[in-house]
């Protein structure tokens, strides 16, 4: 083949590698010109060829003689006019928006933002590789009823002591069998890795000594960042292959809503030198100002096809190339909007669940942004699961002690039908959670009032301040048995009634041994002490309690199930269920609305099979009463149930057994 044969075929975006060379393309709206610059090992230009212009502004060409391995950026001319939105600088060396490897991380240099400051010495280079063999992979073994891990790569494994040293903090950690061990003793159904694409720091953070520890601020969509995966995709591959033969599926906690070029002051890196205008919003009435949707400073445009193809390439390499199973899509929103504004049939979110080849993986949206009507909650339909901040709130609320919580509790434990019925449904699309990457960890929701973010250096103005979190006496670390006792039991309340819960469940990687970040709610800069797991200092109390609900749940057919509970009709629906009093009766309206109950019983099932589940907030042990049968109850889990006596502050559970015949 030849490069008149390459140039004559379909454009596919990125650098291909074939027989005879690489063939080149990028879309770049509004460029008068763009050229590849090639760069030897020792980031020395060794060559600029300019490609050639075609229809819907790509820019194509071949270049023979080089091969996988060839490292690359481009360069992009055309109009400097940022009042017009067009921010074009030949000087600037742009990586390839659908590059699928880099070859060293992002780092901030403010001569990136600079008009006319060359920038091929500050930026990674594009590499070229051929694709690994396609997978095909199967439908996810994922159930929307499972148990969802939250797993940052690097502050998850960079400490366990039983990995190599040299594949701590990488994608090659997740393969070790102390790391799969963990997993499955938690009977984790997904591990959904915080996100992994390349990124770079914030501008504000090198003068603290500050740096991103979270990811969410990404520069590529398909190249893995170095720091994470040395090894590019391959090393996701081999992680994903692991996890699934023990039966683990993987999501990626994936950014297509802004980029690390950020606000106007922001690094020019990728598509802001290939055509701001395009692939990022700005005001109908301003089109030099960027909407700042996100926080983050710039937003990316998902009602144009350009930036459509690319978060549908994105998502495609990783299935094809990884088996990756399903997606958490950060402030989910924006994949909607347009310039009127948020829709759940907008086009990019209808094309994501209708693709060929994405059509069987797992969809979970953040169903929140900060532009205008961006609480979305409920609102994005089937297939799609969405994370439920409702769910968080009012659990924590409850065992706080707030006054008049025991109807909310309910609702959400039930999967939270005043958000999730809608147009008569009867599945629950509720990930339900306590704690997450983005506030307190478990370990401080019940050691801390209020935030303590100094560290991050912004005279701790950061960070939510609706925490609904408490201290129980003394504000962070104490020897006080008592306040540790009872931090304990508050700990261990959140996280049985996170599994006692219909809908998908997602717990925070550390929430079940203790991790703390010393009353940081808002730790994405913390790539420390503060973030990293420290394995050699774990709480084996709330681990064995968390194993213990986590193999209740993966064991009964009543909690790992998505409809949602009706009240009890006496028939065999196993999505029924009775609310009680402590004493073993109906609830009653009034004691629902009673502000100052403390305790009350979920029977969940049909008589003769029932799970019992007591919930006590008071600060006293009660006897409960079971409700009538003609089996026996028993403790469902017997190590932690006790027969008679519920100590305060617990969630207890039992079985119900059918007489022997």
């Amino acid at each position: 083949m030849n490069g008149t044969d390459e140039l004559n075929r379909p454009v596919r975006p990125g650098a291909e590698p074939t027989a005879n060379g690489v063939q080149f393309a990028v879309r770049a709206p509004g460029a008068t010109s763009v050229c590849v610059c090639l760069f030897d090992d020792a980031d020395r230009e060794t060559g600029r060829t300019d490609l050639t212009i075609g229809p819907e502004d790509y820019f194509t060409g071949f270049i023979p003689g080089i091969g996988a391995g060839a490292r690359y950026g481009f360069r992009a001319d055309g109009p400097w006019a940022p009042e017009q939105g067009h921010l074009f600088d030949a000087s600037k060396l742009l990586v390839d928006p659908f590059a699928v490897r880099i070859d060293r991380p992002f780092a901030y240099d403010s001569r990136l933002g600079t008009f006319g400051e060359d920038t091929a010495t500050l930026v990674p280079k594009s590499v070229v590789e051929y694709k690994l063999p396609a997978l095909n992979p199967a439908r996810p073994q994922f159930q929307p009823s499972d148990l969802i891990y939250e797993l940052p790569v690097r502050a998850f494994t960079l400490l366990h002591p039983d990995i190599p040293e040299a594949d701590r903090g990488t994608l090659r950690a997740l393969c070790h069998p102390a790391i799969i061990k963990h997993l499955a003793s938690l009977h984790i159904g997904a591990v959904e890795l915080m996100p992994i694409a390349a990124w770079i720091d914030e501008r504000h953070l090198p003068p603290l000594g500050l740096t991103n520890a979270w990811g969410y601020n990404p520069v590529t969509m398909l190249a893995l960042d170095p720091r994470l995966a040395p090894g590019g995709i391959a090393d996701l591959r081999q992680a994903v292959d692991a996890l699934h033969q023990a039966g683990i599926s993987v999501f990626l906690d994936v950014v297509f809503n802004h980029t690390g070029e950020s606000d106007a002051d922001g690094p020019t890196l990728s598509m802001r030198g290939l055509g701001n205008a395009t692939y990022y919003r700005h005001h109908r009435d301003d089109p030099g100002s960027l909407i700042n949707d996100t926080g983050c400073g710039n937003t990316l445009a998902c009602d144009r096809p350009e930036v459509q193809e690319l978060v549908l390439a994105s998502m495609r390499h990783f299935v094809t190339q990884a088996g990756i199973d399903g997606f958490r899509f950060d402030l989910a929103p924006i994949l909607g909007r347009d310039p009127d504004g948020f829709s759940p049939g907008a086009r990019l979110l209808q094309q994501i669940v209708d693709d060929p080849v994405l059509h069987d993986r797992v969809m979970i949206a953040e169903p929140w942004d900060i532009g205008p009507g961006g609480y979305q909650l409920g609102n994005f339909g089937p297939p799609w699961l969405e994370w439920n901040d409702r769910f968080r709130d009012d659990i924590r609320r409850f065992w706080r002690g707030d006054a008049g919580m025991t109807g909310a509790l309910a609702t959400r434990l039930s999967g939270s039908s005043d958000i999730f019925a809608r147009d008569s449904a009867v599945k629950t699309r509720s990930v339900n959670f306590v704690s997450a990457h983005d506030g307190f960890p478990l370990g401080d929701l019940v050691a801390y009032e209020t935030k303590h973010n100094e560290a991050n250096g912004e005279a701790n103005r950061d960070g939510h301040d609706a925490n609904y979190s408490w201290n129980n006496g003394v504000e962070g670390a104490t020897d006080d048995p008592d306040i540790l006792a009872a931090r304990e039991a508050d700990a261990q309340a959140l996280i049985a009634t996170l599994f006692a819960s219909r809908g998908t469940i997602l717990l925070t990687a550390g929430d079940e041994f203790g991790h703390s970040q010393g009353g940081n709610n808002n730790a994405y800069a913390q790539d420390n002490l503060t973030t990293w797991r420290n394995w050699e200092q774990i709480n084996y109390q709330r681990l064995a309690f968390t194993r213990a609900w986590a193999k209740l749940r993966a064991e009964s057919l009543l909690l790992e199930r998505t409809h949602l509970l009706s009240d009890a009709n006496g028939t065999d629906n196993p999505d029924q269920v009775a609310w009680l009093t402590a004493e073993g009766q109906p609830m009653t309206p009034v004691e629902w609305e009673d502000p100052a109950r403390m305790a009350f019983m979920m029977a969940l099932g049909p008589a003769g099979s029932r799970l019992l589940v007591l919930f006590n907030r008071g600060t006293q042990a009660l006897s409960p009463i079971f409700p009538a049968t003609t089996g026996c109850w028993s403790p469902a889990m017997p190590d932690l149930t006790p027969d008679e006596n519920v100590p305060a502050r617990t969630v207890m559970a039992w079985n119900e057994t059918a007489p022997a015949s």
